[in-house]
């Protein structure tokens, strides 16, 4: 008659000894064994805590209509400039040149975020005057919400020269971030919610631009107008204004912030775990050999039977 299989299981031995025995400190050293060295392995193989993580957000950026432009009309220091501060203005004195300003922020994928600053100068000048260089800062309010909540005041500063004389500057290029140190992963960092330029200031030291400047990359969070792009155009007509336009993309930004204590554990546990799991492969393979083999003197029981007999 043939037979087979219809059941099968694994017969289950348990193995049992005294407490001051060499398989109880056999036993105890394969724990410490089997635990600390994969905490050691992760630890040292380095990025077990991780101290800095990134996130995509596009931030919120708005014109804040805060504009300053100096010119250079020759080589012998001469120059026009304007600007939205009225004491700055007057001291401008005959340098005073008030453009035609034009102004658009587009949303190009009609997501609720401007995407796009549009802005458009025409400077007056006089038949005589010729430009040769061009320095211009705009100011935005810039806020960040997806982890911590940033709310700032910063620049974009443009600068452009030529040995020739132009009649317009074009400028395309993106807003971005920079970061010295990682932000918060919550809460709220405003400490930078400040004018970059005091409006109200009677001082002409306070409307210098090496003073702007410098103290603005005095801090660790700041923006710039990356990867301009300038194309200056020559050949303007006697009495025609010298044109300027900026075309300033809000790009979504990688952002470097501090993880908080959950995120820190979960990543440091899936490391040590996935160590950890061949070192329980391995010394379960050891203590199946050394009691199987009775390497050292245990008493094997049999599945269903809970004490000697």
């Amino acid at each position: 008659m043939a037979f087979y299989e219809v059941y099968s299981h694994p017969a289950l031995l348990r193995y049992k000894t005294s407490v001051c025995t060499k398989a109880t400190v056999f036993l105890l050293v394969v724990l410490c064994l089997t635990y600390i060295p994969p905490l050691l392995v992760a630890y040292r193989s380095q990025g077990f805590w991780i101290k800095r993580s990134t996130y995509e957000e596009q931030p919120v950026v708005r014109f804040q209509y805060q504009t300053l432009l100096v010119a250079a009309t020759n080589t012998l220091g001469d120059y026009v400039a304007w600007s939205t501060f009225p004491h700055l203005n007057n001291m401008l004195g005959p340098n005073l040149r008030i453009p035609a300003v034009s102004v658009r922020e587009v949303d190009q994928n009609q997501d609720g975020k401007l995407d796009l600053l549009i802005v458009q100068l025409e400077l007056p000048l006089r038949a005589e005057e010729q430009v040769y260089s061009v320095q211009l800062l705009l100011t935005f309010s810039y806020q960040l919400f997806r982890m911590s909540t940033v709310v700032m005041q910063s620049l974009a500063y443009v600068q452009h020269s030529s040995p020739v004389p132009g009649a317009k500057l074009s400028i395309s290029g993106d807003l971005k971030l920079q970061q010295r140190t990682p932000l918060p992963h919550r809460g709220l960092h405003n400490v930078y919610n400040v004018s970059v330029i005091d409006g109200s200031s009677p001082f002409a030291s306070a409307y210098d631009l090496d003073n702007i400047i410098g103290r603005y990359q005095d801090r660790n969070l700041t923006t710039v107008l990356s990867c301009p792009m300038p194309v200056w155009t020559v050949g303007r007509a006697s009495g025609s204004p010298f044109q300027l336009k900026a075309e300033i993309r809000y790009p979504t930004e990688v952002i470097s912030y501090r993880p908080g204590f959950w995120e820190t554990i979960k990543f440091a546990w899936i490391q040590y775990v996935s160590v950890l799991l061949v070192f329980l492969w391995v010394f379960e393979r050891i203590q199946r050999f050394v009691f199987q083999n009775q390497v050292l003197t245990t008493v094997p029981i049999p599945l269903g039977k809970t004490h000697l007999s």
